[in-house]
């Protein structure tokens, strides 16, 4: 065996690997030795520390960061967690040495026997009996290793893995995420015979043609003659006696002799694969001995699809597809890194039941399970190298010492991953600049694979129209989507534009979606991109000693809420000095995978079926999908009038192809009067699919039959009761009605500096003066001052009596200097009990301005505790969009009532604005007793200022006189 090859591999960036085993294409997982569970551990403080006498245990797969060692979690975004530049690394580097006796089957004598470590994070150095075997870089592949001349079958050898966390490699893997260390993937042992399938390559075309290329290699030297190798497609013998060309392969290590053969056929009738209709064929290929026994075996689902660019457009099997897309994180809130099979399933089920045909595996190949789950359940898949420099990305990019690091991870993934129909574009990975290093890895794919695109965002933001550079797509990363839709009729566009990111999560977000989804539709030259991102990476946390709870913590969350005494920790929460804070929440799910409203939004963007347009008595539907009908849904139809009714019907929804609209007739007799009148389509699964049973729902079009009646309320002949600042005496209300133009901070809000201007301008702490109070009639006239640090709001409030209540009639003059403000409303609170929120106006879940295409206008009904959505850092939230009137109601029916003039901006929930903005955590939130009730006249959009465009002029909110109206009464 050769020497290390270096004194201190993991400072040597030209050390990619030693001892390691070529990457490739064979799952050696059936019928494999696991050697998951608990493993004896010592954490080091270093590499080269002494490994002591006393061991704890650490379960494998896992991070020890999260199994109670004194080397917690940490965050970081761009900056790295150490100051040392590349290839340096700290002398403080946790190290993990985890030990296991493994016993060899005896059955397994005269056999190739390897080791397989799923992922470790981030270099790993393996030992048997005390003898190195190998090194391995790369957090997120498997590494492979012979150990048939260091174990023997039928006896116990002691398997050291020595996992260092901090490495020259780690200023490569400086992705967006948590710093963890451990084997974060599982280890099995393996045996074959010594001649062996080395490699199996597959080209399934959707015309049926099918090529599968195979490698052998012998582990005893020459191959021998006589040996074959035979295909069988779902049953059915492919083909036969395709003996092996010989290609003899030498470098300054090896002289092994490689075998290649290639089976082919057509399949007449072929069903296709694509996201819609995920077709799947079971391939085996068996290589035969010369007496025809079997020596080796390679069974996988393959797919028959094409993918090309023609032009500025992304094909795939012709045709031209949207990318609904969401990055995503291998990722769990108690184990971190480590994901089970019923986990990524999961994951997967749920982002197809909100219409998401597409993820981006940020930033690094993900579990190897759950390419099979894409291709299994229908996803397209950009696969992404383990390679972002974020913080060094400019001097790496060039650096001939990383560039067989750059090579090794992208040519690994594709030689693992180029067999999975789902894969339909390899990407160099993230935020590491352009170099010459990425150009190198291009070449390689391009000469490997010739049948998928390359992306990499960092060369194709230099131009999106370039023909010259590494990237076939143009992937930027929020671009402002005027800058998109001006490119794309530019007449310059070369390549599809596909944003790799957009529409940031984080927090109260994903405003201004449909925007930019109705321009992605609109404007030939879009395609579509990946939302950031799929989770928010909250790790349960133990409130009382600040630690991770770890595996044993499964039933201390839920609907996105921690138990007490715990809480989802993010950046700083572990005592780190170095972190980005809460810019690890940035998902459209909370840790334990419970819905945002933000992904309602997105279901309603992407619906398979939609209303287009009501004419002639008569309801036009589309199909939206690329390849399939609608036989598979079914609807009902839903009538919603202003008075209170919802009517319901079957709906019988027309056979129409992909692209095609038909019109269908009113399935209700529409009053003549009432007011409003809205029509939506419920449609549900018709018959139960691999990723939802039947029933589930999958989309709510709706389009208004009839707009609203003239409001009028009738006056009566009593006095208003105000009191000596003229604020207005209610037995229900505990606090007035009060001019508000502050909300607790957004994500957005803070990282795109609104609340900064927000709080310079003295908006979260107005003061009031009241100028006059005048009663006339019953009626009263109160105008106040709200004076901030540079500016004066000048209010007024009319409050006339009215049969059952009181009507408010208010006008806020906002000065220049105000220019964009939080909102211009009324917020008042009421007394306890009231814990029955029912109203008029979008929902059920949260809306806003510039995100409520996904809650349709109807009669809603919740409780007030349920209202409140529990951002991970406490910020604006439980907003209901156009709503149009509302009530709150105790037990016994009691309670108010409120009719607005227009469709406004709602809020109800437990929480003052300040108690939101004083809070780092859920945990340090104290519900009151009573509601907090925000009426706005206007309310600002949300977008994704955090990372990203703000939301557009459309949903700011000017200087100048703001007016609303509203009606308060008991019921």
């Amino acid at each position: 065996m050769n020497p290390l090859p270096a004194l201190r591999p993991w400072e040597a960036p030209e050390v990619t690997s030693w001892g390691r085993l070529p990457m490739n294409a064979v799952d050696r997982r059936p019928g494999a030795l696991p050697l998951d569970g608990d493993w004896r551990f010592q954490l080091l403080s270093a590499p080269d520390a002494p490994v002591g006498g006393d061991w704890g245990s650490s379960h494998v797969p896992g991070v020890w960061t999260m199994q109670g060692t004194d080397d917690l979690p940490q965050y970081t975004n761009v900056r790295m967690p150490f100051p040392d530049f590349p290839p340096g690394s700290p002398d403080a580097n946790p190290t993990g040495v985890y030990e296991r006796d493994v016993e060899v089957p005896a059955e397994w004598a005269g056999r190739r026997i390897v080791l397989q470590v799923g992922a470790a994070e981030s270099v790993l150095l393996v030992h048997v009996d005390g003898r190195p075997v190998g090194i391995s870089k790369d957090s997120h592949l498997a590494a492979e290793f012979d150990l048939s001349g260091v174990v023997r079958p039928g006896e116990r050898s002691v398997v050291r893995l020595t996992v260092v966390k901090w490495s020259d490699a780690s200023h490569i893997e400086d992705q967006d995420q948590w710093w963890h260390g451990g084997i974060t993937r599982s280890v099995l042992l393996y045996a074959t015979d010594p001649l062996h399938l080395a490699d199996v390559t597959v080209r399934a075309s959707y015309d049926g043609e099918l090529r599968v290329d195979c490698r052998v290699r012998d582990a005893r030297g020459a191959l021998p003659s006589g040996w074959y190798v035979s295909g069988e497609l779902e049953g059915q013998l492919i083909a036969q006696d395709a003996e092996f060309d010989r290609v003899n392969i030498e470098d300054d290590r090896v002289s092994d002799f490689l075998g290649e053969a290639r089976l082919h056929a057509t399949v007449p009738d072929v069903r296709t694969w694509n996201a819609e209709t995920p077709e799947l064929y079971g391939l085996t290929v068996r290589l035969h001995r010369p007496d025809g026994t079997v020596a080796d075996t390679s069974y996988q689902r393959i797919g028959f699809r094409d993918v090309e660019i023609v032009g500025r457009d992304l094909l795939v099997n012709g045709e031209r597809v949207f990318i609904r897309g969401v990055n995503r994180h291998d990722f769990h809130p108690l184990t971190g890194r480590t994901v089970s099979y019923e986990d990524m399933r999961a994951d997967l089920v749920l982002l197809k039941r909100f219409g998401f045909n597409a993820i981006r595996t940020s930033h690094y190949p993900n579990d190897p399970t759950l390419y099979d789950l894409a291709d299994e359940l229908g996803f397209y898949v950009v696969d992404e190298a383990d390679i972002e420099s974020h913080d060094h990305a400019h001097e790496i990019a060039d650096d001939p010492r990383y560039l067989n690091a750059f090579v090794d991870r992208v040519s690994r993934m594709v030689l693992r991953d180029k067999n999975h129909p789902s894969v339909i574009i390899w990407s160099l990975g993230n935020e590491s600049d352009y170099g010459a290093n990425h150009d190198a890895a291009a070449g390689w794919v391009r000469r490997h694979d010739p049948t998928r695109p390359v992306q990499y965002e960092g060369a194709a933001k230099l131009d999106w129209a370039a023909t010259d550079d590494c990237s076939d797509i143009a992937c930027p990363m929020y671009a402002p989507l005027e800058d998109c839709v001006a490119h794309a009729l530019s007449g310059r566009q070369t390549r599809p534009l596909i944003q790799c990111e957009y529409s940031h999560a984080m927090g109260n977000s994903n405003g201004t979606l449909a925007d930019h989804w109705a321009a992605i539709e609109s404007t030939p030259g879009l395609q579509g991109g990946f939302i950031w991102e799929f989770w928010d990476h909250g790790i349960l946390q133990r409130v009382n000693d600040g630690r991770p709870v770890g595996r044993g913590g499964a039933g201390l969350y839920d609907n996105g809420v921690a138990a007490p005494g715990h809480r989802w920790a993010y950046g700083g929460d572990f005592g780190e000095t170095i972190h980005d804070g809460a810019f690890i929440a940035d998902g459209v799910v909370f840790p334990d995978r419970t819905p945002k409203p933000s992904l309602y939004e997105h279901r309603e963007i992407a619906a398979p079926v939609r209303i287009e347009c009501f004419k002639h008595e008569g309801i036009v539907l589309g199909n939206h999908q690329h390849f399939r009908g609608l036989d598979w849904l079914s609807g009902t139809w839903e009538l919603a009038l202003a008075d209170g009714r919802t009517l319901t019907a079957p709906a019988e929804l027309p056979a129409l192809r992909p692209g095609e609209t038909a019109a269908v007739p009113l399935p209700f007799e529409v009053p003549r009067d009432g007011g409003e009148a809205w029509l939506t389509l419920r449609v549900t699964v018709a018959e139960d699919q691999p990723w939802a049973p039947a029933g589930t729902e999958v989309c709510v079009p709706q389009i208004r039959l009839r707009g609203p009646a003239e409001r009028v309320d009738v006056t009566v002949d009593r006095p208003v009761a105000v009191d000596g600042e003229g604020l207005l005496v209610h037995p229900l209300l505990t606090a007035a009605p009060a001019l508000s133009l502050w909300r607790a901070p957004t994500d957005n809000d803070e990282l795109g500096g609104m609340a900064l201007r927000w709080r310079t301008w003295g908006l979260d702490s107005l003061v009031r003066k009241v100028v006059s109070v005048r009663e006339d009639g019953g009626r009263v006239t109160v105008v106040a001052e709200y004076a901030g640090t540079v500016g004066v709001v000048r209010h007024r409030q009319v409050l006339t009596p009215v049969e059952g209540g009181v009507r408010i009639d208010e006008e806020a003059e906002l000065p220049a200097e105000f220019d964009d403000v939080a909102r211009v409303g009324s917020v008042f609170e009421t007394v306890p009990g009231l814990d029955l929120l029912e109203w008029f106006g979008q929902g059920p879940w949260e809306s806003y301005p510039d995100r409520g295409a996904g809650a349709p206008v109807g009669h809603h009904s919740l409780p007030v505790d349920e209202l409140f959505t529990p951002y991970l850092r406490p910020q604006e939230s439980g907003g209901r969009h156009g709503v149009r009137r509302f009530t709150l109601s105790a037990p016994d029916a009691t309670g108010l009532a409120v009719e607005l003039d227009e469709p406004r901006q709602v809020s109800v929930t437990r929480h003052r604005a300040e108690d939101l903005t004083a809070a780092a955590h859920h945990d340090e939130l104290v519900p009151r007793a009573g509601c907090v009730v925000h009426v706005d006249a206007a309310h600002r959009g949300l977008g994704t200022a955090s990372c990203g465009p703000d939301t557009f002029p459309e949903y700011r909110i000017a200087a100048g006189v703001h007016r609303w109206s509203w009606t308060l009464r008991v019921l």
